[in-house]
């Protein structure tokens, strides 16, 4: 069969077409593309442009992974992206694709999906732990936002299903004086402080510009632009600045400390799996001690989260490969 496949997001949006052999399940990429989400007002113009490059082929079925929640009507599914202007149908987007059976998951779901995918050449390890068979395994990370899910294996005779999470909108906890004060100080811009305002490119910016008042600068842009925070990280591992050091390091303690918080509500004996645009190009960072020290911080239940395994996500298209494969479910 023929599926068509898409990881969408706030930055950019994957699109792919494969075919799917069912016995043993195999695929092979017939087109794959990236593009610039916020280049395009509608997803619809995206989607044709993409179609026409492969030839408008036959497709069976297609799956979409969306950076927001998704809605279940009578008629099909919808979903308002996030950061972006798009609202997505499956009966408008089955009359574009030219697929009869179109569904829509939440981009990690389709992430946690994507692990069976996974080569050992795609993880770095921050812990190695031990991996209980059939267990559940967490897949979450920061990016343009925050998103989390939950791998549950079972037995052998039945298939992984991933349940997805909004756990990029709990509301933030801080830790020491540092992280009260700048609760505090996004208290001044929101209603309410959700981890993804921290955990986040932006939020990256946010703390920057945060611990710059603090040493009697000024307080630059909002921090919308991921390209803000690629610079401050950038710097930040360059030691080229204190600031960015310090932000960069603030950061991956609320990161830590947030992703083992989510592995003491979920248990995920098989692995956690910290995935996201930003955690890939932190790594060096990531295996210093800092975010392992505060994910397992947790007191009298330390033990427990010490005892699972910890891996940093390399490959950039988990998302698309866990959309790939349930499109040839369907």
């Amino acid at each position: 069969m023929k599926v068509f496949a898409a990881d969408v997001g706030g930055t950019k949006t994957l699109l792919q077409i494969s075919t799917h052999d069912p016995v043993p399940e195999q695929a092979r990429i017939v087109l794959q593309k990236e593009y610039d989400s916020r280049a395009y007002t509608d997803f619809a113009l995206l989607i044709n442009e993409f179609l026409d490059k492969a030839g408008r082929p036959d497709l069976d079925s297609a799956c979409l992974a969306v950076a927001g929640p998704i809605s279940e009507h009578e008629r099909g599914q919808s979903a308002q992206i996030t950061n972006l202007p798009w609202y997505l149908q499956t009966r408008s987007l089955s009359d574009v694709i030219g697929a009869a059976k179109v569904q829509l998951i939440n981009d990690f779901q389709a992430a946690a999906y994507g692990i069976e995918a996974l080569t050992p050449d795609d993880l770095v390890t921050l812990q190695h732990g031990e991996s209980l068979p059939h267990a559940p395994r967490l897949i979450a990370g920061a990016g343009t936002g925050f998103g989390a899910a939950l791998l549950i294996t079972g037995d052998r005779r039945m298939r992984p299903q991933a349940l997805a999470t909004e756990a990029g909108h709990v509301a933030f906890a801080p830790l020491g004086t540092a992280q009260s004060a700048l609760l505090r100080h996004l208290n001044g811009q929101y209603e309410r402080v959700s981890y993804e305002r921290i955990l986040s490119g932006a939020g990256l910016v946010r703390i920057y510009d945060f611990l710059g008042t603090l040493a009697g600068g000024t307080q630059g842009a909002d921090g919308k632009g991921d390209a803000r925070a690629a610079e401050i990280a950038e710097r930040a591992l360059r030691g080229e600045e204190t600031l960015a050091g310090e932000a960069l390091d603030m950061f991956i303690r609320i990161y830590g400390a947030y992703a083992g918080d989510l592995a003491l509500v979920t248990l995920p004996r098989g692995g956690v799996y910290i995935a996201g645009g930003i955690a890939p190009r932190i790594v060096s960072r990531l295996q210093s001690g800092l975010f392992m020290e505060t994910f397992t911080g947790k007191g009298r239940m330390s033990h427990i989260v010490q005892t699972m395994p910890v891996h940093v996500v390399l490959n950039p298209k988990i998302g698309l490969m866990g959309a790939a494969l349930v499109a040839a479910r369907l």
